[in-house]
This record gives structure tokens, sequence and C-alpha cells, in this order.
């Protein structure tokens, strides 16, 4: 199992949803986020034209998929597909092994608890 963790644009949200739900993957969770990249957020030349802090962490949604190690790179596929605009802030995608996961109600572990 690998636990796939994406920061995407917030207007990128509805699109990322659509495409992993046509294509089977409905669980998953969605928090809000803050943060910046390598733009270090956004700065602003100024009308003397000096460049300024603007907003430093800019807002993003952190989605986060379990799925079996077959999967990844369909997901991978998918969250690039409906978050790539070839510009800045696009987000970044993280695959991370996954030891095991239990389901609460059923106790269920592993696969079974993902299923």
């Amino acid at each position: 199992m690998k636990e796939i963790i994406a920061v995407i644009r917030p207007r990128k949200w509805a699109d990322t949803l659509e495409k992993l739900s046509e294509a089977g993957f409905d669980a998953f969770t969605r928090q809000r986020a803050f943060g910046r990249g390598k733009q270090m957020g956004l700065r602003y030349q100024g009308a003397d034209g000096v460049m300024t802090e603007g907003i430093t962490f800019l807002p993003k949604w952190m989605v986060t998929l379990v799925v079996e190690d077959d999967q990844v790179d369909q997901v991978v596929s998918i969250i690039q597909t409906a978050n790539r605009t070839g510009q800045i802030g696009d987000g970044r995608i993280f695959v991370c092994p996954l030891g095991d996961a239990v389901r609460i109600r059923t106790n269920e572990n592993g696969s079974l608890a993902i299923s």
C-alpha cells in the first residue's frame, strides 16, 4: 500500500475530485493547507520598481489517498492531468510507503481496510 499526498490549487479541486471519482477512487481526505514553494509566496513590483513581499503563504488543498501499489501510477497521472497548468504553483505529489491500515469498525487491516 502507498499513501499519496497531493498539494494542489484550490480552484483545481473540482476537476481533481471529478477525475478521481470517474476512475473509482472515492476514498480520500481533503484538508486546507497554506504553503509556499521555490517562489517564496507572491511578490509585487511597486511603481518605484522595487520588489516587495506580498502573500508569503498561499492557500492550497492537501488531498490524501491510500491505494494499492499497482494503482499508484494511475492516481498520480490523474492528479497531474487535473492540476497541470504549466505555471509556478501547480503543486506537488508525494508517494509514501505505508506499513499498514486498520479499519476501526471491523478491525480489518491491510488491503481489506482500504477497500
